[in-house]
This record gives structure tokens, sequence and C-alpha cells, in this order.
């Protein structure tokens, strides 16, 4: 059983079709558009079918913003190194440092002979992937002193200048299966980028302990090389196997990949808008909650004297800081600002839990699960005043003005309605996603272990129907304004109604529960 603790990352694997480019393009900006957090395309240059990889690349990364982009995997026999390192940093810094670099050694060497390259043999394949690591990390060491200096079997590098640098630094994944291969993992990547479906049941912990292995003969942590996974399946009503079946059944088996097998990114192999509307919006951050729950549940208390340390996260500094003594998470303060005129519920009749005891103190540990639930609802927030933004932005025209053709004034309003489309929805199904969490885990163990918090706890549920019924608004308003260029008014009201809502809901849940989270030792 491993679990590494990285960050968890979610992304596409997109297949870089030359048939219809205008799509493949579009499918890669629907997945920063719908929360993804990186985008990635197979790398085979002798394809004539498939869309040059770098070019590719370059012009997701043009027209997007946010995510993160790399190849999976770049085939290096017919990407020279050196000439692969400057495209690598030049991309990065002209996409602000959101480019990783996939490596595989080579493969269909029929092919790569077809278009020039040299056929190796796997053992000169991994030598050769070996050497290209280093002239790699020489060129991006722009401050190091003189040429770069790699006079191996398979590339010669004799002098060449350094640079430029990366934006950031750019980790290099391998894509590997082979006990050699993993152990070059081990020694010089950043990552180890499988596929499921080339695995064996069992091939991930052994590949892991090659890893593990080799990083701590070569001075490195096992924590120093991040585990992604390729993975792909079917989204069906009813279980039919691995990855098949409702989100619910994605999301357990996914957090069983993180916890029990350390994998952190996984990168989900689909063409389908939908299947990357609900990998991002019902799968992506249920998961993140359960294996942040189950994270913080295996965590060590820290000790009372030695507050600094903490397993989870910190809250943010304008709120508190988790440190020993009184309790200092600060439960988000309703404004009473309201943007509708209509009303969901009378807030008069929320009950009240059991007062804190002034005189109790609790440990960081205890008051993580409070400060975790906040930082849950500050994303929610977030997300929140996007949607008012990205409504502003549709109303003034403004919303990827660049990439539509600006004279052809109705195909860049449906564009506009269709992208405000996607982040409602998707947004729509994180809200929900965070509900069920909430109705089938916390709310159950805080009633059975401190029944006073009962009336409680049965108000948050039924608010949750009410917002369920709300965001069902907020789609039929959606639908309407799609099919309508004068549905921007009645979509506004519903998402006034959606921000009344949720914030006030989201204020009363950390006000009541923030601290008997911390009280019941419940994570």
């Amino acid at each position: 059983m491993s679990d590494y603790g990285h960050d968890l990352v979610f992304g596409s694997f997109v297949t870089p079709s030359g048939g219809d480019p205008g799509r493949t393009v579009g499918v890669a900006v629907l997945a920063e558009q719908v929360g993804l957090d990186l985008v990635t395309f197979q790398d085979h240059p002798y394809q004539p079918a498939f869309l040059d990889t770098w070019t590719l690349l370059s012009f997701v990364a043009a027209r997007t913003s946010r995510v993160h982009v790399a190849a999976n995997v770049t085939n290096l026999p017919l990407r020279p190194p050196a000439v692969l390192a400057r495209s690598v940093a030049s991309l990065d810094l002209l996409s602000g440092g959101r480019v990783s670099l996939g490596l595989g050694a080579g493969a269909f060497w029929e092919a790569i002979e077809a278009m020039g390259g040299r056929r190796l043999t796997p053992g000169q394949g991994v030598r050769a992937l070996e050497e290209a690591i280093e002239v790699i990390r020489q060129l991006w060491d722009a401050e190091a002193r003189g040429g770069v200096r790699v006079d191996g079997e398979f590339y010669r590098v004799l002098g060449a200048k350094r640079g430029p640098a990366p934006a950031h630094a750019v980790p290099i994944w391998l894509g590997a299966y082979k006990p050699r291969m993993l152990q070059l993992t081990g020694r010089r990547a950043d990552g180890w980028l499988p596929s499921l479906g080339y695995l064996q049941p069992g091939d991930l912990a052994k590949g892991n302990a090659i890893i593990d292995d080799a990083a701590q003969q070569a001075g490195r942590a096992p924590q120093d090389v991040r585990r992604l996974l390729n993975i792909a399946g079917t989204f069906s009503a009813r279980g039919r196997g691995e990855l098949n079946g409702p989100a619910e059944q994605w999301v357990q088996e996914l957090a069983e990949l993180a916890l029990g097998e350390g994998v952190s990114t996984f990168i989900l192999a689909s063409d389908d808008p939908d299947d990357l509307r609900r990998f991002a919006g019902e799968v992506a951050p249920a998961v993140r909650e359960l294996v942040t729950a189950e994270r913080d549940r295996g965590a060590e208390p820290e000790p009372q004297l030695a507050p600094e340390p903490t397993a989870a996260p910190p809250v943010r500094p304008s709120r508190a800081t988790v440190t020993g003594g009184a309790f200092a998470v600060v439960p988000t303060p309703d404004d009473g600002v309201r943007r509708s005129d209509q009303q969901v519920w009378d807030e008069s009749t929320r009950p009240t839990g059991p007062a804190p005891d002034p005189n109790r103190t609790y440990t960081p540990h205890e008051q993580a699960t409070g400060a975790h639930l906040v930082q849950i609802h500050d994303g929610l927030r977030g997300e929140l005043a996007q949607i008012h933004d990205l409504i502003e932005q549709v109303a003034a025209g403004e919303i990827d003005a660049g990439a539509a053709r600006s004279h052809i004034n109705t195909m860049t309003m449906r564009q506009n309605r269709w992208t405000l489309g996607v982040y409602c929805e998707s947004y729509c199904r994180i809200v929900t996603t965070h509900h069920t969490i909430e109705d089938q885990s916390f709310f159950p163990r805080l009633r059975a272990r401190d029944p006073r918090l009962g009336p409680v706890v049965d108000r948050l549920e039924q608010e949750h129907h009410v917002i369920h019924d709300v965001l069902e608004g907020v789609d039929r308003a959606l639908v309407a304004y799609v099919g309508s260029p004068d549905g921007l008014a009645e979509l506004r009201a519903a998402v006034d109604l959606l921000t009344d809502a949720l914030l006030s809901h989201l204020s009363y849940e950390e006000r009541e529960l923030v601290e008997p989270l911390a009280r019941l030792g419940i994570a």
C-alpha cells in the first residue's frame, strides 16, 4: 500500500486527429472549460492521420489560459533531445509555465525507420533515453557555466549554448513498463506515466517498488516521483466492470488507486465531451474529497506544544492559522447581501447546535477538518463568482472572441452560449456531488456522535434538496438561453437565486459544524 501524498491532478488524453482539426482543438479547450488540470496528446509523427503533436500543443496552449499541456508521450527517436529541450522551454515560456514533458524510449520501430529514425533494441532505447534526459536538463540549466557537453553512445552535444530556461521546473514523465525503464524513472525522472490498459494486476505495486528502490539508491526520495496513470472507461447506469459504471463507482476505484497504489494524476483517454464533463464535474471533486478525508483520518495528531506541522492543508491566513489552543477556524460570515427578490426558505427558523465549551482546547489535527470544510466552500464560492463573471462576459460578447471568427456574429454568439453552458453544467454537478458526500458521510456521523446536532443536520439536508431544485432552475434557464438570445435576464435571475441560497447555506453550515467536527474528531 502506497500513498506518496501528492496533490491530485485530473487530465484528458485527446486523440490528435487530423480529420477534423477544429473538433480536436475544441475537445482540448473543453477540458479547460470543465475544470480539468491537464490536456495530453499521443505523439506518433509517422501517423499521417494525426496532427503533429508539438504543433498541436502550441496551438492549444495559445487557445487556453490555465490548463497544462503535455505529449503523452513524446516519441524521442524522431525528436532530437537538444531541439526538443528548446521547444519545450519556448512553449513553457510562451504559455506561462504550463508545459510538462512526457518521454518514451520508442516503439513501432518500422514506422520510425520509415521516417528516418534509427531502430534501437530495448536496452539501447533505455540508454538513449537516459542520455536524452541529460541533454535536456543541461540545456534548461541556463545559469550553469560553459556549454552543454554530453558525449554519449547515441547523442553527442559538444558545447551547445544553454537556454532558454523554462518558465517553471518542467517535470519529465516517463512512459515505462519494463524493469530497466522503471529503474531509470526512479533515478532520473519526475513522474511515471503508464496506461492502465497495458498493466496486469499487481503491476502498479511492482513498478512502484522498483521505482522506489532505484530512487533511494540514487539518493532521492520515492516521493520525488509522481505516479500518473492513463485510464479509459465507460460511464453507465450499472456497474459492469473496472471503470465501467456510474460516477460513484469511478470515484471509489480511483480513490483506491490513489490511496493504495500512489496514483496522483488520472488522465482520461476520451474524445467524448460528455465523458470529460462527468469526469471533471462528478468524479474529480469527489475523489479529491475522499482522498483528503482518508489522509486526514490516517494522519497522526501533532503534539500540542509543537503546532507548526499539520497533516491537512492550512487555513488561508485571511481566516485563521490552525494552531493548538482555542478554536481558531473562523466560519465565513453571511454578509446579508441578497441579489434576488425570491426567498427559498425562512432563515429565521434555522436551528442552532450546542454552544462550544469556552474552556476546551483543540489540537491542530482536530481543527483540520473544519478548516478543510471552509476551503471546500471557498472553492464553491470562487466558482460561483466566475459564473457571474462569465455571464457578464457573455453579455458583452467577450468570451473566446479571439478564437471565433469575429465577422460571423451568429457563430460567436453560439460559441459564447455553449461555453457558458459547459461551465454552469460542470459547476452544478460539483455542488451536487459535494452535498451527496456530506449527506452520506459527514452528517450521519455527526448525528450519531452528538444527537443534539440532529435538528441542525436535518435542516442542512433539507436545504440540500432546496438547492438541488434551485440548480434545476439554473439548468432550465440555461436551456432557454441557449435556445433564445433573449434569455439572458432569466439566466441572470436564476443564478442570482442560486447565489443567495448557496452562500447563505454555506455560511450556516460552517457556523454550526466547524467546531463540532473538531470536538467530535470527525475527518
